[in-house]
């Protein structure tokens, strides 16, 4: 029987991300996406000028009608939250749909290169650390993984060597998986080889047992929606029965050559990569690029 994943997060017109990311690539995985729109938007907030129509109040709507339904989903995705009010529509929707055999994974999307973002709120924080705590992934950036940890963000930035970096992470990791989450992935940790010199680009995989750093080499680019196609591709993996680890593996190089097609095309940041051509890497279990 096909595995099942409740995606709530929204969906834009244009830029290549949230559930436009999440829908195609896990479909690609053999997995079936079920989308619960927290949002419909003409195009992501990064343009100039969009519309957005709020679908806070239609959540719960979902929620009762796929009750009635009877429906099991192997896995339930969070990404972008709007408000508080969708944080508590998400709580019921767990108290619904979470069972034993369903993995929660929750893109904890806050805040980038070291800010939160505009809609941030203190109270919005606290609910979305109680999200956490229900999760069992969870994949913020450096700058989600501070505001989780009340961290901050220049305790970090000013870690020259990549080993410092780690432990530093690692500590703070391990207090935040005492209340929550075995498996966190902290995305797009930029570093300098310690022996080339080289620039990279790496997700940290952090769980009580250790952890390990899988970085590429960096192309020097930054484009919107690749933190939830990595997300993206982690849930669908996870679905289908393969390690985190490899996922982590194949998510990183599936995004790479995207990044790498969409700068040799001058593709602009806010549409997103090129990943679609590339959808083939994702098809088969584990790393198919090894």
């Amino acid at each position: 029987m096909t595995k099942k994943i409740a995606l709530i997060n929204d969906l834009s017109g244009f830029g290549r991300c949230s559930l436009t990311a999440a829908i195609s690539t896990i479909a690609a995985m053999g997995v079936q996406p079920c989308p619960l729109p927290t949002a419909i938007l003409s195009a992501q907030t990064g343009y100039p000028t969009y519309f957005c129509d709020d679908y806070t109040d239609k959540m719960e709507r979902f929620r009762q009608e796929w009750e009635k339904l009877r429906v099991v989903f192997d896995g339930i995705y969070t990404g972008f939250v709007a408000s508080e009010a969708q944080i508590h529509h998400i709580f019921q929707f767990l108290d619904t749909f979470q069972t034993p055999g369903t993995f929660l994974l929750v893109d904890p999307v806050l805040g980038d290169n070291g800010k939160p973002y505009a809609m941030f709120t203190p109270t919005l924080c606290n609910l979305m650390k109680e999200l956490v705590q229900k999760a069992d992934y969870i994949t913020p950036n450096l700058t989600e993984f501070c505001l989780l940890t009340d961290t901050d963000y220049k305790t970090f930035e000013n870690c020259t060597e990549p080993e410092h970096l780690i432990n530093q992470i690692y500590r703070q990791a391990l207090m935040l998986m005492e209340h929550g989450p075995n498996n966190i992935i902290v995305t797009g940790i930029e570093f300098s080889d310690s022996k080339t010199g080289e620039p990279q680009m790496g997700n940290l995989y952090l769980t009580q047992k250790g952890c390990q750093m899988i970085s590429f080499p960096y192309v020097g680019e930054s484009y919107s929606g690749t933190g939830d196609l990595f997300a993206s591709i982690l849930a669908g993996g996870i679905a289908r029965g393969d390690d985190a680890l490899s996922l982590i593996s194949l998510a990183g190089k599936f995004i790479q050559q995207g990044i790498s097609d969409s700068a040799k095309e001058h593709i602009p940041r806010n549409d997103g990569i090129n990943y679609e051509q590339y959808l083939w890497m994702l098809t088969q279990k584990g790393d198919s690029t090894s």
